[in-house]
């Protein structure tokens, strides 16, 4: 192996390391930043916009982390042994796996707020709850074509959901320093 290789690897491995460690602290404080960070409504209206807001924007996020490092790169074949680039697509979406079920269930939260979005998304929520270790399997390459399947049924279930209560759902890519929640 040449020293430039090494030292590509070396560095990589160093990102690698870099973004679990983020990740396992995002994901601990995740939730109370975001609880920390919601606006107070005080009138139930308030509150039925609000939840709809929310609800679009949490939604949103987890369907573009979904995409972007988890669906695309798992159809190119990146997650497949000894391919280009694997390990940085496995951490990658192994942290996008993670944010998508925090938001997610965010959104889910947030659908309370609003009798339409609460009865479309009901059946939805055991769904999501089931991707609650998608994240590590993906991190770690276990992560099957059942696995990725039932992820995007999840968000298109979401999405139509959201749809069906006037809150369409558009997929928005976070950047990578918002999946490790820097």
């Amino acid at each position: 192996m040449s020293v430039a290789a090494q030292q590509e690897a070396a560095a990589e491995a160093l990102t690698v390391q870099a973004l679990t460690a983020q990740a396992a602290v995002w994901q601990e404080t995740a939730d109370e930043a975001a609880a920390a960070a919601t606006p107070a409504p005080t009138t139930s209206a308030e509150k039925q916009k609000f939840a709809k807001t929310r609800f679009v924007a949490n939604a949103g996020l987890a369907a573009g982390a979904t995409y972007q490092w988890i669906i695309k790169p798992y159809r190119a074949g990146k997650f497949k042994k000894g391919a280009s680039g694997r390990t940085f697509a496995l951490i990658k979406a192994g942290l996008a796996g993670a944010f998508a079920y925090n938001r997610l269930k965010a959104a889910a939260d947030n659908a309370k707020g609003d009798p339409l979005l609460s009865k479309a998304l009901a059946p939805l929520t055991a769904s999501i709850e089931s991707l609650k270790g998608l994240g590590s399997k993906l991190r770690k390459g276990d992560a099957s074509d059942a696995d990725v399947t039932s992820l995007q049924n999840v968000i298109n279930g979401v999405k139509g959901a959201g749809a069906g209560a006037g809150a369409p759902v558009t997929d928005k890519v976070p950047s990578l320093s918002q999946l490790s929640g820097g």
